[in-house]
């Protein structure tokens, strides 16, 4: 794609991306639900070079705040795919979902910084839904967490010969999401090298049946999550890593509830099939954690990664002169 137009300065953009969790158990490197909490992000065209970047919550005087930063990678990924000129950006994010803990930060990072071009770029070029997954999974490394960020609701992600796909499914309304978020962290790379390179063949079969169950579950039959969420692929090897990760998730799992760990961990996801199974496992965890864990009830984010205009700084002048009385210069 090749377009000799520039984005013009002052142009700028609000993106809001959910926080997400992948694998659900059995559903490794596949499945992914997006939840309702939201890193938002402000980007505006400037017209010096480079990139600043300002941040407000989750990652404040941690992540970098130059063209090194995800974000802005991202965006500038979006720009170059799309053949325009790069501008300077000013970049400010409110954060709310947390670093390192499994809950598709990096990829909410990614999505946003996408989404953030594709706005940039209206008009100028486009940036396309299947365009959007390729480039994020090609930045992220795998689809899993990308596609519910971008598109919302349960997605089945899968790569083809041709790039990433997807398909979003609707959520049960009785499916009732809790995740708990301990204070440690834990790095994906990590986390990934505890797995064996192949599984016995029973294994595999084992988890084949219950990612299809879980499917199923999800959309049609809440009550089946228990049995649903049993996997043989990846926690398990994981465990050493996140030992009270594991402790808890073997209580709650005795106790009938649906838990597993949310994406690498170390917080674990319960899928209640209904809103009191959320408090019942929150008292548990209250009762036996040796740390603390902090429970955030969400809902399942039907709407994925979105993005809006905002008037531009020559806009926002006009208007604040006729507030004031004065005509536009």
């Amino acid at each position: 794609m090749t377009a000799h137009i520039a984005v013009p300065a002052g142009r700028a953009v609000r993106v809001r991306v959910p926080a997400t969790s992948a694998n659900l158990g059995p559903g490794f490197d596949s499945l992914g639900l997006a939840l309702s909490l939201y890193d938002e992000v402000v980007v505006r065209v400037r017209p010096e070079s480079g990139a600043t970047v300002t941040i407000d919550g989750v990652g404040a005087g941690e992540v970098p705040t130059d063209d090194t930063n995800l974000v802005v990678r991202a965006v500038r990924r979006g720009l170059e795919h799309a053949g325009v000129p790069q501008p300077g950006l000013e970049l400010h994010a409110t954060n709310a979902i947390p670093h390192g803990r499994g809950m598709g930060s990096s990829a909410a990072a990614i999505v946003a910084g996408l989404m953030a071009a594709r706005g940039l770029l209206e008009g100028v070029a486009d940036l396309d839904a299947a365009t959007l997954l390729t480039l994020a999974t090609e930045m992220e490394g795998h689809p899993d967490n990308v596609a519910p960020a971008l598109f919302g609701g349960l997605t089945i992600a899968w790569m083809t010969p041709d790039g990433p796909a997807h398909k979003r499914l609707l959520v049960h309304r009785g499916v009732s999401p809790v995740v708990f978020v301990p204070t440690s962290t834990l790095s994906t790379k990590l986390a990934r090298s505890l797995q064996p390179m192949t599984v016995p063949h029973e294994d595999a079969a084992f988890n084949v049946s219950r990612s299809a169950l879980l499917v199923a579950a999800l959309i049609q039959s809440p009550e089946l999550l228990l049995a649903a969420t049993e996997d043989r692929l990846h926690q398990a090897y994981r465990a050493s890593a996140m030992p009270e990760t594991d402790a808890l998730i073997g209580l709650l799992r005795q106790h009938g509830l649906a838990a597993v760990v949310s994406g690498a961990g170390p917080s674990l996801l319960v899928m209640g099939s209904d809103p009191a199974q959320r408090l019942d496992a929150a008292g548990l965890v209250e009762r036996h954690a040796e740390s603390t864990w902090r429970p955030l009830m969400l809902a399942v984010d039907l709407g994925g990664a979105t993005v809006k205009a905002l008037p531009t700084l020559e806009a926002d002048l006009a208007q604040a002169s006729t507030i004031h009385g004065r005509p536009p210069a």
